[in-house]
């Protein structure tokens, strides 16, 4: 209000009405064009008498209107044409009167958001202008509305020479907080008018029907509109009855609009599953896109299209291209979930797979029909998990590796420091690798109607299935490539159905007046890859997401999307606590991914509520560390090291840096002393984690102990002990977001997400300008380089072979 305030106080000083003779057309000379007051309906006449309502404009939009003063509707005495794009708007008026002809002209931008913005306009005139008294204008516009129920607008024009003003204002209402009903007024003042002396007018539109708006308008001097609207999708016709209510005389006005989408009953009536969405899965599933030159699909995307799809009456079933989906395991048991929540709508998904593993057929098992090309091939394979020790290499190189392991499942350390599995890891790998098994049996001989038998018989006796074998075994319905899929899905609905892009559903296109003001925001925010400072989550920068989010008063819950498998504790600490604090104001609901385990179960404990797909990876609450040293590898390097200290430990992390890696590797082991001090480190470390994580879950200290020890879960494993509230993805997560704001679950909804994306990756262009292919670095090098830097330090990191998000098959 304060802003808006201001706003209004700077128009009333600007265009504080001047003596002299009107040369600017009043306001209400435009009532022929306009249905209702310029706030009060769609977006007045784009920007030509409210600039600031441009940022209203969703989509490119053109409007030609005319009026039949003679009685006549091939009458173009007097007609008006209006182009706009998002923030941008063109108009003209021309009026031809037997004393001349003039054509007013306006350009417009605006900026803001829904809830308040601004516009700038400027006006000039060709013709007779000198009859008409015409000179070249400019205009300020506010449009204020604070919620879905109330717009305030004001408009001040300013000429340039003569030093003429005018202002105007209005107010609508919708009492029911949507377009079915307005109420509105509006008042207008120039020159040396007083008050009592400015133009008012006042009215009601009514659009019982999407698209279909009645009005009614009247005016100071017993002069009266009445008109229709009626809209098609890109395209309306509206007509007004202009008429004064002492002499009955009047005349028409006629509109054609032609561009962006609107409401209509079509789309809501009578075209009802007439449309199939087809979605191309191709490529690496991602969580963000960079702004610029990166078309890949993200989650939020495609779980929100399936969402959209589901509840639009147009919509009959969805096609999914799985040729070339690079996904998580996690992320493609998102998809399936949501698919079927859209089959239990009583719609279709249709699946074609040309190649695929075990996890991919779990996916595409989900489908009413599944297609498979003709030399296709299907992998059910199995699961498996497993890592390569390196500990006789590092020998072998002379580096010495120490494993501090106080806790039984705590694995991260094995890789570099044993020769194969210990007993604890083996015994956990193998409950994950079950549990995901278990999980694909179950959904594909639901879907496919086989027996858990003829399933495993499937993945041991055969493994390898070709087109006709999968076609034999029942697991396709047909085969064909993806270019023939609209006839198949002719053949399998009945009739032929119209195949559209996500894109064009009517809720990627619906107008913005749907809603005035700002609709509620939920902040997803990701926390991804290892937990780091300055990489992988980049804790440094994220905290900074996270406060940004828990201060925007627009922002009404906080979604945190977990991938990580931990790293820094003092960077998931710094998160976790943000995240304690934001809770303190707003919801905060976790969705774990592929991993959240370890230090990426430290990202999430202080939340409202944990989901987690049945496969993520989940726990491993505790610490791991060790020590890497010189045992011989100056040697066989030729380097050598010398120094110079003050302090007993001074010298524990000193040694040689290692070439290519820019990276010391320690002289000596720890001391007996210094090897108590780093242990009594690492058991309070413990505690504290097993503490936070039981004060952040509601739990005793002794209920959380017994699930630690280092130990992971699966998505289901921690929904029986505790570490997680209820399985689901991040679409899930969101609509828990609404639930726990108190927002409606058809109300609309605004998804912020942070980090920012960047602006585009740089990689793409190196191979064009240099000739240069711009190689992923090797995670395991990565990983070695990252132990050396938190060299001796206690981690709460999985292994490696953990940390990737395409974990098994």
């Amino acid at each position: 209000m304060k802003s808006l305030l201001a706003a209004a106080l700077a128009i009333l000083i600007l265009f504080n009405p001047l003596s002299g003779q009107t040369i600017i057309p009043p306001f209400h000379m435009h009532h022929d064009f306009l249905m209702a007051s310029s706030g009060a309906m769609k977006y007045g006449l784009y920007g030509y008498d409210n600039p600031a309502s441009l940022t209203y404009i969703h989509q490119p939009d053109f409007y030609f209107t005319w009026t039949d003063q003679t009685g006549s509707i091939e009458d173009f005495n007097k007609w008006g044409f209006f182009a706009a794009v998002p923030n941008f708007g063109f108009g003209m008026i021309q009026e031809d009167t037997p004393l001349g002809s003039v054509t007013d002209y306006r350009i417009s931008s605006a900026f803001g958001s829904r809830s308040i913005s601004a516009g700038f306009g400027y006006g000039w005139s060709g013709g007779d202008t000198d009859i008409f008294q015409r000179e070249k204008l400019v205009n300020i516009g506010l449009l204020v509305r604070p919620n879905q129920y109330i717009s305030i607008g004001a408009v001040g024009y300013q000429t340039l020479r003569g030093k003429r003003q005018q202002i105007y204002t209005d107010l609508a209402i919708r009492p029911f907080g949507n377009e079915f009903l307005t109420l509105f007024g509006d008042f207008a003042l120039q020159n040396d008018q007083a008050v009592r002396e400015g133009m008012w007018s006042a009215g009601v539109a009514v659009e019982a029907l999407p698209g279909i708006r009645i009005t009614g308008r009247a005016f100071e001097g017993e002069l009266y509109t009445v008109g229709i609207s009626f809209n098609l999708r890109r395209a309306g016709v509206n007509t007004q009855r202009q008429f004064n209510g002492s002499t009955n005389n009047g005349y028409n006005t006629y509109g054609i609009r032609l561009g962006a989408y609107d409401r209509n009953i079509f789309d809501s009536y009578t075209r009802k599953e007439n449309d199939y969405v087809s979605l191309n899965l191709n490529g690496s599933l991602k969580y963000q896109q960079y702004r610029l030159f990166d078309s890949a699909n993200t989650l939020k995307d495609i779980l929100q299209s399936i969402d959209e799809a589901r509840v639009d009456p147009t919509v009959s079933g969805i096609a999914i291209n799985m040729s070339g989906l690079r996904a998580s395991h996690a992320m493609k048991w998102e998809l399936r979930d949501r698919l079927e929540n859209f089959k239990n709508a009583g719609k279709h998904v249709v699946i074609y797979i040309d190649r695929g593993g075990i996890t991919d057929y779990h996916l595409a098992s989900v489908a009413d029909k599944v297609i498979m090309d003709p030399l296709g091939t299907i992998m059910l394979e199995g699961f498996i998990t497993g890592r390569t020790y390196i500990r006789g290499m590092l020998e072998k190189a002379g580096i010495a590796v120490d494993e501090w392991r106080f806790f039984e499942y705590k694995s991260a350390f094995e890789q570099i420091a044993r020769d194969e599995m210990s007993e604890a890891d083996r015994e956990q790998r193998q409950r994950l690798i079950n549990h995901s098994y278990e999980l694909v049996r179950s959904d594909v001989t639901y879907s496919r109607g086989l027996t858990d038998d003829e399933f495993d018989s499937l993945v041991n006796e055969v493994g390898f299935l070709l087109p006709d074998h999968a076609l034999e075994h029942g697991l396709v319905d047909t085969l064909g490539r993806w270019d023939e899929v609209s006839n198949i899905i002719a053949e399998f609905e009945g009739d032929r159905k119209r195949m559209i892009s996500r894109n064009n559903l009517p809720a990627r296109n619906k107008p913005f007046d749907n809603r005035w003001g700002t609709p509620p925001q939920i902040a997803v925010i990701y926390a991804l890859g290892i937990c780091a400072m300055d990489e992988g989550i980049s804790a440094r920068s994220l905290v900074n997401d996270v406060h940004r989010a828990r201060r925007d008063n627009n922002v009404k819950a906080i979604v945190l999307r977990v991938d990580s498998p931990g790293g820094d504790g003092l960077a998931s600490d710094l998160i976790s606590q943000a995240l304690k604090k934001a809770m303190e104001e707003k919801p905060v609901i976790v969705t774990q991914g592929a991993v959240a385990a370890s230090g990426g179960y430290w990202l999430s404990m202080n939340s409202d509520m944990i989901l987690a797909a049945p496969n993520t990876i989940t726990g491993s609450i505790g610490v791991i560390g060790g020590w890497l040293y010189n045992d011989g590898f100056k040697d066989k390097l030729g380097l050598s090291t010398d120094f110079v200290k003050r302090g007993a430990f001074a010298d524990l992390g000193f040694g040689a840096t290692l070439p290519l890696l820019n990276l010391q590797l320690p002289d000596r082991n720890l001391t007996e002393k210094e090897y108590e001090i780093m242990r009594e480190r690492f058991m309070s470390l413990y505690e504290d984690f097993v503490q936070m994580v039981a004060d952040g879950r509601g739990m005793e200290y002794d209920e959380v102990e017994p699930h630690s020890q280092g130990r992971v879960w699966s998505g289901y494993d921690g929904l029986d002990i505790g570490l997680v509230d209820e399985i689901g993805g991040l679409a899930d997560a969101i609509d828990i977001a609404k639930r726990e704001a108190g927002i409606a679950p058809d109300d609309e909804v605004k998804i912020v997400e942070y980090p920012e994306p960047g602006l585009f990756d740089p990689g793409i262009f190196f191979p064009r300008l240099f000739g240069v292919e711009i190689k992923e670095t090797d995670p395991f090098i990565e990983y070695i380089k990252f132990r050396l830097r938190h060299n001796g330090q206690p981690m709460p990191l999985l292994p490696v072979d953990m940390m990737h998000i395409d974990l098994y098959r």
